[in-house]
């Protein structure tokens, strides 16, 4: 009888969260998927590239709200029993309270490791193929981009400046191409159009001029047609991984090497290693936040057991679940806050990383005292 019990609570808690967290990430980043559009209309990148990149962004999200979906799934379930008397069942049926909250302490832990997997593994991975979009991308919307009278320094090291534009062509029409520092060209033409051969974008110019600097030296000359093949050209999109796409293992390695610099990763845009303090710090902060994050997971599922104290025919219920409600949303705040406060000190880390462990065992104390009370 109790197994079935303890089955059809965890069964309902988890159908919750999965629906919930389904709907809440999809509306989340739709919203996200909507700022991600500057990658379209600024960057210059094919919908196909932006559809990619912000799907790879949905692990994530799910990471992101999967302490506080779980949270609402137990507080919602644990509600849902009291206001069907469900819970008054469980206790005539000799079912005793401390077990209960066991049962939803033992369950969290299935999230913990679920957190932990995302955390350390599946997120960064996510993050680094979804750049990975970005760095095989051409500038395949570049001509959407270019405005009469403007200048337009999307693509990397060019920039392109029109006086007049309908349809696919343009006049009056400066050029400047950035080699290096010393190294440049500028091209005038006085027409020019895009077109399309082989998924390759081009720009063609007719009748102008160009000009060549070299270290102060210039010389120049007129052409009647010259053609500027644009996708070799990249976006100023940044292609090089962020930390928080670097996977673990490689943060680890980094972290813990003794040269000067090291490249980890698998293409030719590695994350650049340097042995330095300040990034040194950077990666523990970034390896303690993914590590340490998952372990308010059991305290909130201690925090929602709270609700079993109290019956639905107690004074103020209403006032005690809202509290109950604050306190989970305020643990979640905690988590994320006290990761500010990393410190390359080994001491003071220890110290942040016993805090839900050290209000686990309190608020669990308290919870077995209140327990002691109403029996007594």
């Amino acid at each position: 009888m109790k197994k079935i019990i303890f089955k059809n609570f965890l069964r309902e808690s988890l159908e919750f969260f999965i629906l919930s967290s389904f709907a809440v990430t999809l509306i989340v980043w739709v919203i996200q998927a909507v700022n991600y559009l500057e990658f379209v209309t600024e960057d210059g990148h094919s919908f196909k590239i932006y559809f990619l990149y912000t799907i790879y962004s949905l692990p994530k999200i799910f990471n992101k709200l999967l302490p506080f979906m779980f949270f609402f799934s137990i507080f919602f379930t644990l509600i849902k029993y009291e206001e069907q008397n469900q819970t008054l069942i469980f206790w005539t049926n000799g079912i005793n309270k401390l077990t209960f909250l066991s049962v939803i302490i033992n369950y969290s832990l299935f999230f913990l490791v679920l957190n932990l997997l995302f955390s350390l593994h599946i997120v960064p991975t996510a993050q680094d193929k979804a750049r990975s979009f970005i760095r095989e991308s051409n500038i395949d919307y570049l001509p959407l981009l270019v405005k009469p009278k403007k200048f337009i320094d999307t693509v990397e090291k060019l920039t392109i400046y029109a006086d007049k534009k309908y349809e696919n062509t343009l006049e009056n029409i400066i050029i400047k191409d950035s080699f290096s520092k010393t190294k440049s060209k500028i091209i005038y033409a006085k027409k020019g159009y895009f077109s399309e051969s082989k998924d390759n974008n081009y720009l063609t110019l007719v009748n102008g001029k160009i000009l060549n600097i070299n270290d102060g030296k210039t010389n120049s000359f007129d052409f009647n047609e010259t053609q500027i093949n644009l996708s070799k050209y990249t976006s100023k999109t940044t292609k090089f991984p962020k930390i928080q796409e670097v996977n673990s293992k490689d943060l680890y390695k980094c972290l813990f090497n003794n040269d000067k610099k090291i490249s980890v990763g698998k293409d030719n845009f590695k994350f650049v290693c340097e042995n330095t303090e300040p990034l040194k710090n950077k990666i523990s902060q970034e390896l303690f936040t993914r590590i340490f994050k998952p372990f308010y997971i059991p305290l909130l599922s201690l925090i929602g057991g709270f609700l079993l104290i109290k019956s639905k025919n107690s004074q103020n219920f209403s006032s005690y679940k809202f509290k109950i409600f604050i306190l989970g949303v305020i643990i979640i705040s905690v988590s994320e806050i006290t990761t500010k406060f990393y410190s390359s000190s080994i001491f003071e880390s220890f110290l942040i990383f016993t805090i839900p462990f050290i209000l686990f065992f309190s608020l669990y104390t308290f919870f077995v005292k209140k327990l002691n009370l109403k029996t007594t």
